[in-house]
């Protein structure tokens, strides 16, 4: 059986990503979610908390020895050499738990979902990208319901993700969600027909 090639799956806050990664999961494509690597590499015991805590100190520390994320990223977010430091730490932990996870892969072609797919260089582990996208009125509308914030924290966000135009540079193929759930699951659907017919990623 040939490797299975590797889909990545982007899209900003409130593009629809999640909804997409789930129709796909629904289809039986074995998918990996970078957040959950990003996580999974900090849990307790694993070497990175060690080393954050030994750099900050028990600050970054919630009670149960857990990270503090929220303190965390108060911290490297004013200080752009300490976001460096931390980003050298955990990017390569990040890249080699995704591989193991995608090398786990049984489907024809897996996927990996990454907010961050351009912006990491996670797009250079895949061989296609699928970029989820949506006019910008509809993203702030969904994160906002969704997360409840206000325009203004989402507006934040959405600055600091990529621009809409890197993220389609990248694209091979693009999904424009503004319509209802049942449109995106057909959409997800001819997609998926089309990706069975690939081999490596490419027509």
């Amino acid at each position: 059986m040939s490797k299975p090639w590797i889909l990545g799956l982007t899209g900003g806050i409130g593009s629809g990503k999640s909804a997409v990664a789930q129709y796909f999961i629904d289809l039986g494509v074995h998918l990996v979610d970078a957040d959950h690597a990003a996580r999974w590499v900090v849990e307790p015991g694993r070497p990175a908390l060690a080393t954050i805590a030994e750099r900050f100190g028990s600050q970054v520390l919630l009670p149960d020895g857990g990270l503090d994320r929220s303190a965390l990223r108060q911290l490297v977010f004013q200080d752009e050499a300490q976001r460096r430091w931390l980003e050298g730490l955990l990017h390569p932990l990040i890249f080699q738990e995704i591989d193991q996870a995608l090398a786990r892969a049984k489907s024809p072609y897996a996927i990996l979902v990454s907010p961050l797919l351009v912006e990491s260089g996670q797009h250079r582990m895949t061989q296609r990208v699928l970029v989820v996208d949506a006019p910008e009125h509809l993203q702030l509308q969904r994160s906002m319901v969704r997360d409840n914030s206000s325009e203004e924290q989402i507006r934040a966000i959405l600055k600091a993700q990529s621009s809409r135009e890197e993220r389609l540079r990248h694209a091979d193929d693009v999904l424009i969600n503004d319509q209802d759930l049942p449109w995106l699951k057909t959409e997800v659907e001819r997609l998926h027909n089309f990706y069975l017919t690939l081999r490596g990623g490419q027509p």
